[in-house]
């Protein structure tokens, strides 16, 4: 079984300058072909720290991925530091500099020396080509180990790892991994890890659980040697799981709320309109991102955050004026405001749901940074939905 780190290089990570979405991206990756995640780290453009990080890598792991560090400037010295670490010499590869200045030649623009650097390559590396960049990634095997160079671009790593990294990997790995992730609403983290306790030390499957703006979920991870028997893990610890906690669970793995309450009003033939003053359009936006919105969304209506002293009444109103207005069969409605934009305090925000034979009003109300509070109101909204729509 291969144990797997992964080093994310650049100074402008650990200046807080750019998030690292590489690092998240591949421990995933790795996870579904049975590799084991041991460590991740992030150092920035100076050779000797660099040196280190990947020496003690080297040192404890089987398979290492580097990120950045490829482009042609002379921050760019990943190359050189796994040269110097393998003991091994750069030179210039023909193939991959004629590619490079190609590229160059069909975007109608003159090379710079500087991009030699990147044709550069070690006798125990093999080159990875790069559709997206001019950076080509590197494929190392040496001394029972692998070291994989990818760009830093999340577009370029990621198209070079489907196409370059992922093919080679599936050879190496000796199990399969499994997840099914369970997404639940109206428990609070302990709550659920009170109920879900007798699982939460199994080997395998394991269970893992996180709290978000949309609940509390739980990941079942199952390890097999084929992706069938590590299958059957899951659904058998899936029962489990919604044996116990079936009532609040709104769905699985990619299934989104939005998704959901599309798939609801479309198979009851309803149309939904929307109003909002907190969330400023945030609910509307993620309504209509759902594929063939069109066919169950009418239009919606955003009114300025503390234009009036939000209540149950004025949530009403609007749900009602949403609907009204665009001949809706449904109107929803999230009204609120901020008191203070320095801390983020406010009012208690009321979500309205309203029909031409019904209407409710709920009020909620979360301590949290604006953010990340707005998507949690809005998961609240169409959770509120669903279940006004269901009863």
């Amino acid at each position: 079984m291969l144990k797997a780190e992964i080093i994310t290089s650049g100074t402008e990570l650990l200046l807080g300058e750019i998030t690292d979405s590489n690092t998240p991206y591949l421990a995933s990756r790795l996870a579904g072909l049975g590799i084991d995640l041991y460590y991740t780290s992030t150092v920035g453009d100076n050779y000797q720290r660099f040196y280190g990080v990947l020496e003690q890598a080297w040192n404890r792991s089987d398979l290492i991925i580097t990120t950045g560090g490829l482009g042609p400037t002379q921050g760019d010295i990943t190359r050189d530091v796994i040269a110097g670490l393998l003991g091994e010499e750069l030179t210039v590869d023909p193939d991959l500099k004629r590619e490079i200045i190609e590229l160059f030649s069909r975007r109608g623009m003159e090379m710079p020396e500087n991009n030699i650097r990147q044709a550069t390559i070690i006798p125990s590396a093999v080159a990875l080509r790069n559709s997206s960049g001019t950076a080509p990634g590197w494929w190392v095997e040496k001394e029972g180990r692998i070291i994989v160079t990818l760009p830093g671009p999340p577009a370029e790593l990621q198209s070079m790892w489907n196409y370059q990294v992922l093919p080679r990997l599936k050879e190496k790995s000796g199990a399969i991994i499994v997840s099914r992730t369970i997404k639940t609403w109206g428990l609070s983290e302990a709550k659920v890890d009170e109920m879900v306790s007798p699982f939460l030390s199994t080997a395998n499957p394991t269970l893992a659980m996180y709290a978000g703006p949309e609940g509390i979920r739980l990941r079942i991870t199952a390890k097999a040697d084929t992706e069938e028997a590590a299958g059957a893990l899951i659904t058998e610890r899936e029962k489990d799981i919604r044996g116990i906690l079936d009532n609040y669970i709104w769905g699985a793995d990619d299934e989104t709320l939005e998704g959901i309450i599309g798939r609801l009003l479309r198979s009851r033939g309803m149309t939904l309109a929307v109003a909002e003053s907190f969330t400023g359009g945030l609910l509307a936006g993620a309504l209509t991102g759902v594929p063939e919105s069109r066919d169950f969304f009418r239009g919606g209506i955003i009114v300025p955050a503390g234009a009036a002293e939000a209540s149950a009444e004025s949530a009403a109103g609007l749900a009602n004026k949403a609907r009204r207005e665009f001949a809706a069969d449904v109107g929803i409605a999230i009204d609120g405001n901020i008191k203070d934009a320095d801390d983020n305090t406010r009012d208690a925000v009321y979500i309205a749901v309203d029909t031409a034979s019904n209407q409710g009003t709920i009020k909620a109300n979360y301590p949290a940074r604006l953010p990340y509070i707005t998507r949690r109101i809005i998961s609240h909204a169409l959770i509120y939905l669903r279940d006004f729509i269901r009863s």
